[in-house]
């Protein structure tokens, strides 16, 4: 088989898109930092982007559904990347740290 051939094939796209969930996951579970957290969190995003473009690609017979719900996400993603920077700053500012275990005041 070619390698050329691969970008026709959809288990390609979804088996990278899967790879990339399982590092995004566990990224999150791994990381001790809130802006860890943030990038894995980021991954878990691009990889449901990319599964949704390679579903639209091979599988939907009109091609901008997929690439409505991928800028959709793209927008979530910039305002959860606002928020969530923001946040981390604000807790910079009170602990000195951005290490999630030294948060104690945080938990319920």
């Amino acid at each position: 088989m070619n390698l050329l051939h691969l970008q026709e094939r959809p288990a390609v796209y979804l088996v990278v898109a899967a790879s990339m969930l399982a590092l995004g996951v566990y990224g999150m579970i791994r990381r001790r930092t809130l802006i860890g957290m943030l990038i894995a969190g980021e991954i878990i995003f691009s990889a449901a982007m990319l599964n949704l473009m390679a579903v639209n690609r091979f599988f939907v017979s009109d091609p901008s559904v997929g690439q409505i719900f991928v800028l959709f996400i793209m927008g979530l993603a910039a305002a959860e990347v606002a928020i969530a920077l923001s946040i981390i700053i604000a807790v910079y500012r009170n602990y000195r740290s951005i290490a999630s275990a030294e948060l104690s005041e945080l938990s319920g």
